[in-house]
């Protein structure tokens, strides 16, 4: 009798251990976040531009990193970015916007803050009160339009355009493309996007590199193979992570921070990407 008393409680011990190594093993990948940083190197990128980092903050799904938001403030100014820009699907819903006060607020006492549209900004209704909320903490709303950095003698561009799920009658990626060609003729266009299957288009219009997000990484991501679900619950999607070229393009793409729909990550800690922009010796 003492035997099966001793064998049922080493039982219930088991399984509480194996319950609590689930759980510190679930807290673990989905409210730490991991720092990435990826260099893009090129020919066309000023000397003055030579180690410029960008914060990608993709994604964010209206998720809150720490009281305020603490957590993902302080990871995000300890990559020391140049810039900080927000690709898209930063809200869910209407009652998201009570928490982007403080981390808009925090984000800006470390850097300039520029930020595009993704589809769930658009499915939410609340667009108009989203952008004035973003300007009035000092982010840069791109809405299919760019803005010149200068530094020294050099400079880039930066762009950014609205998502498909924006207005029908929004100006289009070729649209904008030509009309910066037209204006800065042979210079390095910086472009901001959300959705992330669009590497084709962005080499054919000329783009030197775009930042984007969308695919969360896959959601559950399998050790050396990669994302398993896409957005479109498609399996083994492409382009869900990391950096892609094609011709002179190349495209960086965050596994983003928060989630929506599929609410969890395995495999795939939330992902605070640092994409720092290198000189190439021309040949």
């Amino acid at each position: 009798m003492k035997r099966k008393k001793r064998g049922c409680i080493s039982r219930i011990a088991g399984l509480l251990i194996l319950a609590i190594a689930l759980g510190v093993f679930w807290w673990f990948e989905n409210e730490t976040i991991v720092t990435e940083t990826i260099t893009v190197s090129s020919a066309e990128i000023p000397q003055s531009f030579d180690g410029f980092k960008i914060a990608v903050l993709a994604d964010i799904h209206g998720e809150v990193f720490g009281e305020n938001s603490r957590y993902l403030i302080e990871k995000t100014a300890a990559t020391s970015p140049d810039i900080i820009v927000m690709n898209g699907d930063l809200i869910d819903e209407v009652s998201h916007l009570d928490m982007l006060p403080p981390l808009l607020d925090g984000l800006g006492d470390i850097a300039p803050v520029f930020f595009v549209t993704g589809n769930h900004e658009w499915a939410v209704g609340c667009i108009d009160e989203l952008f004035a909320l973003l300007e009035a903490y000092g982010v840069t709303v791109l809405r299919n339009e760019y803005r010149d950095l200068t530094i020294g003698s050099g400079s880039i561009v930066l762009a950014g355009i609205d998502d498909p799920n924006g207005p029908f009658d929004q100006k289009q990626p070729h649209e904008l493309m030509a009309e910066i060609a037209e204006a800065r003729s042979d210079v390095f266009t910086l472009m901001l996007a959300h959705r992330n299957d669009s590497l084709d288009m962005w080499s054919e219009l000329g783009c030197d590199l775009v930042l984007c997000g969308h695919g969360h990484g896959g959601v559950v991501r399998i050790p050396f193979v990669g994302g398993l679900i896409g957005v479109d619950r498609s399996f083994f999607p492409d382009h869900t992570a990391g950096l892609y070229t094609k011709g002179n393009t190349s495209m960086v793409v965050s596994r983003g921070l928060g989630n929506s729909v599929v609410d969890f990550r395995i495999f795939n800690r939330p992902h605070l990407l640092v994409v720092e922009l290198e000189t190439k010796p021309s040949p």
